[in-house]
């Protein structure tokens, strides 16, 4: 069962499955945590230019031990590497290609995803935050958004729902929902459910997800 792997095995399969919302050719933007680690399965032959909101465009792989540079950093303070021909520019810059809709594709962490594609994924009320981060630019400003997350939370709880109950990041702003368990596509009608992960049945997901699935006719099973 997937549930029973370790944590830093899931991470891996969600960032790889990720990967493959990719298209050649686009800018994209990954969010911080998880999603960081799509950089490092991008499939060779895939040109993509990845984008930081603190004012880089070609981030590469994550360093190794000995290539870390600590001025090198993307939005969330992760040390990073840059591509060839990668260009370095202002925050003001960044936000300016954000709001300008010039991002083809972001992929997000999330706390919280509703069935009409609200998400929430910068706070949780009482705790402390640095901020609220670039993310709701984000979401509003690039044509596809996806979140990778958990299915549930730390106490088993769906983390997809009928309505969000954290502070909204955005509202009908999700396009497609990757977890440990399943890829859900949020359309104006409710979530489809599109792919279930090995070692899941539909039934299994379906148990532990708030909101109501449809089923795909074309569903696949076991595709990550």
């Amino acid at each position: 069962m997937l549930n029973q792997l370790n944590k830093a095995l899931v991470r891996e399969r969600i960032a790889k499955r990720a990967e493959k919302e990719i298209v050649s050719g686009s800018y994209v933007n990954l969010g911080i945590g998880m999603p960081t680690m799509v950089a490092n399965y991008i499939q060779d032959g895939k040109q993509v230019v990845l984008q930081s909101e603190n004012g880089l465009l070609g981030i590469g792989k994550s360093p190794l031990k000995e290539e870390v540079d600590p001025d090198l950093i993307n939005a969330g303070k992760e040390t990073i590497t840059a591509q060839e021909g990668a260009s370095y520019f202002s925050n003001a810059e960044s936000f300016a290609m954000i709001r300008g809709e010039h991002l083809d594709l972001a992929i997000l962490g999330g706390m919280e995803v509703s069935e009409t594609g609200d998400l929430a994924n910068w706070m949780i009320p009482g705790k402390m935050i640095k901020g609220m981060g670039g993310a709701m630019d984000i979401v509003h400003g690039a044509k596809k958004i996806v979140i990778i997350m958990d299915h549930v939370n730390k106490h088993g709880e769906s983390k997809i729902l009928k309505k969000c109950s954290l502070p909204l990041t955005g509202e009908r702003v999700v396009n497609r929902i990757i977890t440990d368990r399943a890829v859900i596509e949020v359309e104006e009608t409710g979530l489809v459910l599109l792919e279930v992960a090995e070692g899941w049945t539909v039934e299994e997901v379906a148990a532990c997800t708030e909101a109501e699935l449809r089923i795909s006719k074309f569903l696949q099973i076991g595709t990550y």
